[in-house]
């Protein structure tokens, strides 16, 4: 039966673009160059094979893999099932990764070879969790099955788990209207010329490295995929592989540009989109010296990515700024429920057509989250009298370590889960490398002891690498708080012993 037209929905964008531009490079990596007729055959094919599984329309399947080509072939792939990719850390704990794929009630998780161990500890958590090899998703053969000639706008597409203020992660649920509209806006600032080429240094498990695939897709350019962040490699492809954008945050930009030396970048490399932050002032002085267009943009997994980004032709009049809204999003500042006049500091709140419908299985957070249209992001900002945004801080709790963002709770909830521990309190302190590392002070229960090293340990085992503290120090008296019993987190680097804040 042909499927009814409307405009909710558009067709299929993965067929579509195999039909418009066949032969156009889509994928460069670890040695492989598919066109666009070879990613769509090659994903095509995956989907019969998860077709063969049982995998359905709706069904969620978690991918637990590395940047390497079979992962985006299987990103891909699940769109023709019309399936909902759930893709996972891989930087998680087991405990982690596992709980995601509980809540996310995932039907299946595929994982490659480098996170066989995780996948066995996960095995051994919850056997009732169904994982598979992709050496062995490679093994079954093919179904036939009907692909969609269209999607909806509305179908989801991703849930992608973000850190929640209260420790556990809450999943952000991502339409195909979500990331076509975040496609559409970042072209309608950036511009599109056939030789683009887009780096993937990022992880396809974030939304800056996933959004990248589906604008590939959406534009017809090449997608050029790197195993993970070297500098020098990154530089060698943008000066010389014909690399015309890439998506970086500021610890990424800075061993890029330590890197370069006296080297620039070619005319034909014509953005840099600078995210996961406020920029440090002297690393965008830094790139004007050396002509680097950096694009400073705001936004979060709840936008699709960036939802504001500077123009081109901003970029140095307004240094310093993230931007203006992408079309057609909106912003506002707002203190005490009210818009603030330019100048005036308060809370970034957004709408548009890429932002998230709310978060999976959880309707409180959603309600809280989202009022009016309008998703209330927590985060601190401006705007000045020409409607620039200036972002001041993200979220006030939240540390952000090389890209990667850590929220205390998580942290200190892992902390208090150790017997010997009263109380816990998260900062970041400042870091050379990776802008922000997380540092904990913990109280103890009366006549308890407990060594650094074994705190150290307990949060390995329950933490992603990056979330476990590089200090842990302990103090005989009760941590900050306010009236409201409430940990005053600001106040916890005073506790550090001097020099390490």
């Amino acid at each position: 039966m042909m499927q009814e037209l409307s405009s909710r929905s558009l067709p299929h964008w993965h067929t579509k673009r195999a039909d418009l531009t066949p032969d156009r490079p889509a994928l460069l990596a670890e040695g492989v160059q598919w066109s666009f007729r070879e990613l769509h055959e090659r994903a095509r094919t995956t989907a019969g094979k998860l077709a063969a599984l049982g995998i359905q329309k709706g069904d969620r399947v978690g991918v637990l893999m590395h940047n390497r080509p079979e992962m985006v072939q299987l990103v891909h792939a699940l769109s023709y099932l019309e399936a909902v990719l759930v893709p996972l850390n891989i930087r998680l704990s087991p405990v982690e990764a596992g709980w995601q794929i509980q809540n996310a009630e995932a039907k299946l998780t595929v994982y490659d070879g480098t996170n066989r161990k995780t996948a066995q500890k996960i095995r051994e958590i919850d056997g009732a969790l169904a994982l598979l090899a992709w050496e062995e998703l490679e093994q079954q053969q093919p179904v036939d099955f009907q692909p969609p000639v269209r999607v909806g706008l509305d179908s989801l597409h991703t849930i992608m788990y973000t850190s929640g203020t209260t420790g556990k992660p809450k999943g952000v649920m991502l339409t195909y209207g979500n990331h076509w509209w975040s496609a559409v806006g970042s072209v309608l600032n950036l511009g599109l010329q056939p030789d683009d080429r887009w780096l993937i240094c990022v992880p396809l498990f974030h939304m800056s490295g996933l959004s990248i695939l589906m604008r590939s897709v959406i534009y017809g350019i090449t997608a050029v995929l790197h195993a993970s962040f070297e500098p020098s490699a990154a530089n060698r492809a943008i000066r010389k592989e014909g690399i015309t954008h890439m998506s970086v945050v500021s610890a990424m930009l800075t061993r890029m540009v330590d890197d370069l030396g006296d080297q620039c970048y070619p005319a034909s490399f014509r953005c840099m989109l600078l995210g996961g932050g406020p920029a440090p002032r002297p690393l965008l002085e830094r790139c004007k010296e050396k002509g680097i267009p950096v694009f400073q943009t705001y936004g979060m997994t709840e936008t699709a990515s960036q939802i504001v980004t500077l123009a081109p032709e901003d970029a140095l009049s307004k240094l310093g700024s993230a931007g203006k809204p992408l079309y057609p999003a909106e912003l506002r500042i707002l203190r005490d429920g009210r818009e603030v006049p330019p100048g005036s500091e308060g809370e970034i709140v957004v709408r548009g057509p890429n932002v998230t419908p709310g978060y999976w299985r959880r309707e409180d957070a959603s309600r809280e989250a989202i009022r009016d249209g309008w998703l209330h992001t927590g985060d601190l900002g401006r705007m000045d009298e020409e409607g620039f945004l200036y972002v001041l801080d993200r979220r006030s709790d939240l540390i952000i370590s090389g890209g990667e963002n850590i929220y205390p709770a998580e942290v200190e909830a892992a902390l208090l889960a150790h017997p010997a521990v009263a109380e816990a309190g998260v900062t970041g302190l400042p870091d050379e490398r990776w802008g922000q590392v997380p540092a904990a002070i913990v109280r103890l229960q009366d006549g308890a002891e407990v060594t650094e090293a074994d705190l150290m340990k307990h949060c390995r085992e329950r933490l992603a690498k990056y979330k476990v503290p590089v200090r842990i120090h302990q103090v005989g008296r009760p941590l900050p708080r306010n009236a409201s019993n409430k940990l005053l987190r600001r106040k916890l680097a005073e506790l550090l012993p001097k020099g390490e804040c």
